[in-house]
């Protein structure tokens, strides 16, 4: 791989500590600590991502980079090291935050210019840790990996993985909380993006009144992130902070396309440049529910539950606006441009909407028809994905009970099929009012729903056959999700079976997972 390629400018340009100290401690007026890799003696590649590195203008892997993947023997042109932010995590100011197990080597840019940041994952203690060991247990860099992956083949904006190694050492979790902590198998990712400019960072300059700082991270973000953005003066910044609030309306409308929960909407876990970022207790939606959250940190509140995650990042967006008011000084505009962040919120959702059943454009009644869907799918307890699946097959020749009783995750009797009898009826009088063909219909069905998801019982059943050296599952997953508009294997397309409905990491998941 190319690493000798890898700059450094964030480092130059921003306050940091140069000490490579990795104790766990405030760092004041500084964006990034220096800080080493703790090394692993044994590592073991798991999977490498051949066809990202050479995008991103690392090239080919040969043996010898093995070392670079797990933070061993960093090259002399590279200085590692962690940045500070701050947050909201669950409603609450929690004041300096920071990578605590994230280490950033720097950025390469390929052929084509664009740039990419390059980061490990589990790679050893920060000072920003909080006295943690900085490590990664195999099962959540396994999470990481594979749905980070995903996500990007869905064509949802994300962090991308690059390499997936074993560390050779055990790490001890306690992984649900409740006493009862265990060793596991320690692995590293390593992750990249755009960026990974977060809220947070935003937050910890404007909370601790570092201004220029401030300034200089904006003007940083937008030179090298928002090349659309060319007004200046106040205009500028107020042009960025409505750009970044339509990213983020967009990434949360997709993730209702797809049924993606976060988990853990913290305002440190949100990336300025609308990306998901950070994979912990996320899950793909198995039955529709709007209440549902995979993060049993989040009950009995339910702040990131599904139907909530526009409201959330709306509140986050608020937030963004404090930190930065110091620099645009217009309460007016802020508060008016995030009033507007639900109107468009809802007409995108709308339209997402109408593109998963079919429709060409929204039409008057859609709205209603939306929450009866909606009603009908909580009470059926249909899968969120096989639903939709079904309804493209959806003709006079059809049986209902048997193209829906796969998808439901109760029994359905003839008063539950006459209720879905009742709204394929309704739905099929909408789709006669499309000026499209029903060709077209389907085939915009068949772009905007998936076939294929990453459902949390098959990275448990992958995590599980990691942990005892073999990767059969691994790699058919890894096939399934790069095509997940199409069936590559017919035993993933199924409901979570419910041999896995209380299976911790299929069902619910702590932060910790």
């Amino acid at each position: 791989m190319n690493i000798e390629n890898i700059k450094q400018p964030f480092i130059k340009i921003f306050p940091g500590d140069f000490s490579g100290n990795t104790i766990q401690r405030n760092t004041p007026k500084v964006l990034f600590s220096t800080v080493d890799p703790v090394g692993f003696e044994k590592p073991e590649l798991i999977v490498f991502n051949e066809k990202l590195s050479e995008e991103i203008g690392l090239g080919k892997f040969e043996e010898k980079d093995l070392d670079f993947l797990v933070g061993n023997n960093i090259p002399e042109n590279i200085q590692t090291y962690a940045t500070a932010y701050a947050g909201h995590q669950f409603g609450n100011w929690a004041g300096q935050l920071g990578d605590g197990r994230a280490i950033l080597a720097g950025e390469i840019t390929n052929d084509s210019s664009k740039k990419t940041e390059i980061q490990w994952k589990g790679a050893g203690a920060t000072p920003y840790s909080r006295h943690a060991d900085g490590r990664a247990v195999l099962r959540s860099s396994v999470r990481e990996y594979l749905m980070s992956e995903a996500m990007f083949h869905l064509g949802v904006p994300t962090t991308r993985a690059l390499s997936l190694s074993f560390t050779g050492e055990d790490v001890v979790r306690d992984m649900m909380y409740s006493g009862n902590p265990q060793k596991e198998k320690g692995a590293v990712v390593v992750r990249t993006a755009e960026s990974f400019l977060r809220f947070g960072h935003f937050e910890l300059m404007s909370a601790q009144q570092e201004y220029d700082t401030l300034y200089k991270l904006v003007n940083f973000t937008i030179d090298n992130y928002y090349p659309e953005i060319t007004s200046e003066g106040i205009q500028k910044y107020k042009d960025f902070f409505e750009s970044v609030c339509k990213k983020t309306a967009d990434l949360m409308v997709e993730w209702f396309r797809v049924g993606f929960v976060h988990g853990v909407m913290n305002t440190d876990n949100m990336s300025i440049l609308g990306l998901t970022i950070d994979y912990g207790p996320y899950s793909m939606m198995d039955e529709y529910d709007l209440n549902f959250t995979p993060n049993t940190t989040d009950l009995p509140g339910r702040r990131y539950a599904f139907g909530k995650q526009g409201q959330i990042s709306q509140w986050n967006l608020w937030q963004l606006a404090n930190a930065l008011h110091p620099i645009i000084k217009d309460e007016q505009f802020l508060e008016k441009t995030l009033n507007e962040f639900g109107d468009y919120f809802w007409k995108s959702h709308d339209n997402i909407l109408c593109k998963k059943f079919g429709f060409d454009q929204l039409l008057d009644g859609d709205e209603e028809f939306f929450t009866n869907w909606q009603g009908l799918m909580q009470e059926l307890k249909l899968d969120y994905t096989l639903f939709f699946n079904q309804l493209e097959k959806i003709d006079d020749e059809n049986d209902l009970k048997f193209l829906f009783e796969r998808v439901s995750y109760i029994f359905l009797d003839t008063e539950k099929l006459l209720k879905i009898e009742n709204f394929i009826n309704t739905y099929k009088a909408r789709i006669g009012r499309n000026l499209i063909s029903n060709e077209e219909s389907i085939n915009l069905m068949k772009k905007t729903n998936p076939k294929f998801i990453l459902r949390n019982f098959l990275l448990y059943q992958c995590i599980e056959e990691i942990n005892i050296g073999k990767t059969n599952i691994l790699d058919k997953l890894i096939t399934a999700l790069e095509n997940p508009y199409k069936e590559i294997n017919s035993e993933f397309s199924i409901k979570r079976p419910s041999e896995y409905d209380d299976i911790s990491g299929c069902s619910m998941l702590s932060c910790s997972s």
